[in-house]
């Protein structure tokens, strides 16, 4: 599948867009500026920061991002230990910024993650914590959770240990340049590590029957007043990046249920009617599923270059339904694992940008040295959820009408023109006679090859098809973006 831009130059529809992009932060309700309040008890934060005595600033940690990006959450660094690994993982200390039961700790509560919106991203924290003083930006001394998990050859874990420590991140890597010298041969020892360490936490993961999503993504940036907007597959390296998150995450929820209070992030097994509809609809897409292969396994399989597995994975989604937060203190739920990776699991990684982190690196780190989780945090820990899930919907919702707005304008000069699409939800052959018979017009969603556009469809054609679609309606104002199939 050819991953290819469309832009959006200066002109009127460029004005108009930015106007509607403007819009949706009021109509969702998205918080504004930073109250004065907020921002001096940041600032005095900042400048009365008392850093941790621990200096480990000798290791040469780096970190791994989009090369855009300023809120620097995770720096890593992996070495070889005998016949395994040794890894090092620093994630940004907000809690040494943020003091319970203060204005900033309630604002990050009502605000709950960073929105990143294509006109402009608006942070969980002010900038002076969260693109300068707590955020791991290269060649300065910073304080963080450090954690030190040791591997054995296979990958799994041999010990643990969590510290807050002064560190010093050495370079600040783009994924794109990473993956680029990895496949050059030029790499350094570091990211060679990272791949190698990566895949061995693949294979564990299908052990423990473990899945993933595997779609490609829209993605949006902004380039010299232009809206450039693609379907991107994620690049080998971001994988392997987020298998040492992961494993830091598997490791937090380990020690918060040994210790009997903390907080998971869940996800439950899919149910039997999710599983025998998408059943169903593999037999009818060509690529039936063994009763005896796993699901994640299954999904490993599928190439999603092929235009009726990129349908299934599409259809795969509803195998992933549920995610949520469970808060414990005294004892650890019944049921503590997350389906899709197989294991207990819990946010740690990324308290710059999410609300929820915070709290479980203080608790984790109490935990690991055998003192008393401090009485804030642990009264904190049953309104999180509620808190998370308020905050993942609102947020799931404007970045969807962001995108929407962006494929309108982007096609508002061009109904009436054909387009080379895939349909990736669409009424199977029972669905589809239904519909013809009686009399109703079949819909469904595709996928555009060029631009990245996904949006809905009219006419008779089943998931997984190579179609060609016209353009019916591109409407700004509503969002809305609607095609018609007209050919094979």
């Amino acid at each position: 599948m050819s991953y290819q831009h469309c832009d959006l130059r200066r002109d009127a529809r460029q004005t108009r867009l930015a106007t509607t992009l403007a819009g949706l932060e009021s109509e969702f309700e998205l918080p504004d500026a930073f109250p004065q309040a907020v921002l001096d008890e940041a600032l005095a934060a900042v400048r009365g920061f008392d850093p941790p005595p621990a200096d480990r600033t000798s290791i040469e940690l780096v970190t791994i991002d989009p090369a855009s990006s300023t809120d620097l959450d995770q720096a890593v660094h992996l070495a070889r230990d005998g016949q395994g690994y040794l890894v090092h993982y620093a994630i940004a200390d907000v809690p040494g910024f943020v003091a319970p039961g203060g204005a900033l700790d309630a604002e990050t509560r009502l605000r709950g993650q960073t929105v990143y919106l294509p006109h402009r991203r608006i942070s969980l924290h002010p900038e002076s914590i969260s693109e300068d003083a707590g955020s791991l930006l290269p060649g300065v001394d910073r304080s963080a959770y450090l954690w030190t998990i040791a591997l054995d050859g296979k990958g799994s874990v041999v010990s643990t240990t969590l510290e807050r420590a002064l560190v010093r991140s050495r370079e600040k890597l783009s994924y794109a340049g990473a993956q680029a010298a990895l496949d050059a041969g030029t790499a350094s020892e570091l990211l060679c590590l990272l791949r190698e360490v990566g895949l061995k936490r693949s294979i564990l993961e299908a052990e423990r029957g473990g899945a993933s999503l595997r779609i490609p993504e829209q993605e949006v940036e902004l380039v010299d007043g232009a809206y450039l907007l693609s379907l991107r597959a994620p690049l080998p390296v971001e994988e392997w990046n987020a298998q040492i998150s992961l494993l830091t995450g598997m490791e937090a929820a380990r020690i918060m249920i040994s210790g009997g209070v903390g907080i998971l992030r869940t996800l439950p097994e899919p149910d039997t009617k999710s599983i025998t509809t998408f059943r169903r609809q593999a037999a009818a897409l060509g690529r039936p599923w063994d009763e005896e292969v796993r699901y994640g396994d299954f999904l490993r399989t599928l190439d999603v270059n092929e235009p009726a597995q990129l349908a299934l994975m599409h259809q795969a989604a509803s195998l992933f339904r549920g995610a949520g937060y469970t808060a414990f203190d005294g004892s650890a739920p019944a049921d503590t694992r997350q389906a899709a990776l197989g294991a207990p699991y819990s946010h740690a990684t990324a308290p710059l940008r999410r609300l929820v982190d915070r709290f479980v690196l203080v608790v984790c780190a109490h935990l690991v040295a055998g003192s008393p989780v401090p009485e804030p945090i642990r009264a904190a820990l049953p309104a999180l959820p509620a808190l998370m899930q308020a905050s993942n919907q609102r947020t799931g919702r404007v970045e969807r009408a962001a995108m929407d707005a962006i494929e309108a304008a982007l096609l508002l000069h061009r109904v009436g023109e054909h387009f080379d699409a895939v349909t990736i939800e669409g009424p199977d052959a029972a669905e589809l006679a239904r519909s013809v018979a009686a009399g109703r017009v079949p819909s469904g969603i595709v996928q555009l090859r060029d631009p990245g556009i996904t949006a809905r469809y009219q006419g008779a054609a089943e998931a997984g098809r190579e179609v060609t679609v016209e353009l019916v309606r591109a409407d700004l104002v509503a969002r809305k973006v609607l095609f018609r199939i007209v050919g094979p």
